[in-house]
């Protein structure tokens, strides 16, 4: 019994399952399940770890840090029995936990593993594991042009690809290529903080995406929408967001 009289233990567990589904995975783990064993015992269904959250600005983790939030993501992951749909982690991401995420999730549809340094390798093995996968944030990684085309084909299904402002920094237009030549089914693509793409990948990317709507290329400044560039994008693309427009905070990819 709380001090204003609520009774939360009481509460129908349709009621409390829907109170928890607006938590984060964290808070749930380290906090929501211990109130009482009602609330134990809705944390260990399986229906509230479809979506796992665990998104958060840490920034810089110590070594302990990580560990202590890969080892959560991993029994959030166990705890979904294979329904997991949507998971998104930032910064302590690892091939390890990858390949774990892929084994233990096939019908996965959303993907988001931004700042995750200590991806590699992994996200190539867990591509063929995930055929179903809809939406990837790879933003602020380091992926080779090769990758990102093996990635492509592997996802056959991939309708959003978010790959802002990556660590390693494309010097020609040869990953914008790569997505061209990959990932047809694309309709939203955000590559904000890719100075060095030219006309000549955009075009690309419009002439092997064809059914792209919403394109970010904020801060691509190698860029000319001039003539008929701009033409074809203006006829073939519902929200564009140009290189000069202006941004809204250091998360600004997640603007859709």
């Amino acid at each position: 019994m709380t001090k204003d009289g609520r009774y939360w233990a009481g509460l129908p567990p349709e009621l409390t399952w829907s109170i928890l589904s607006h938590f984060g995975t964290v808070d749930i783990l380290e906090k929501a399940q211990k109130v009482c064993k009602s609330w134990h015992s809705v944390c260990k269904e399986p229906s509230m770890w479809r979506k796992i959250n665990m998104h958060n600005d840490l920034g810089f983790m110590d070594f302990l840090t990580r560990s202590r939030h890969v080892a959560m993501c991993r029994n959030a992951v166990d705890r979904s029995q294979g329904g997991l749909v949507e998971i998104d982690i930032w910064y302590f991401g690892t091939d390890s936990l990858l390949n774990h995420i892929a084994d233990s999730s096939r019908n996965l549809r959303t993907l988001r593993i931004a700042m995750c340094h200590e991806v590699n390798d992994g996200l190539l093995q867990a591509a063929g594991k995930l055929p179903f996968l809809e939406e990837l944030d790879i933003s602020y990684c380091s992926f080779e042009e090769e990758t990102l085309k093996a990635v492509g084909k592997s996802f056959p299904n991939l309708k959003t690809l978010k790959l802002n402002y990556p660590v390693l920094s494309y010097s020609d237009d040869e990953f914008a290529i790569a997505i061209a030549g990959s990932m047809p089914e694309l309709r939203n693509l955000q590559l904000s903080g890719n100075p060095y793409m030219s006309n000549r990948g955009l075009r690309a990317i419009l002439d092997g995406c064809l059914h792209l709507e919403h394109l970010d290329l904020r801060e691509c400044w190698r860029l000319d929408l001039v003539g008929d560039l701009e033409k074809l994008c203006a006829e073939r693309i519902r929200v564009l967001r140009r290189p000069g427009d202006p941004t809204s905070g250091p998360h600004h990819m997640f603007w859709l």
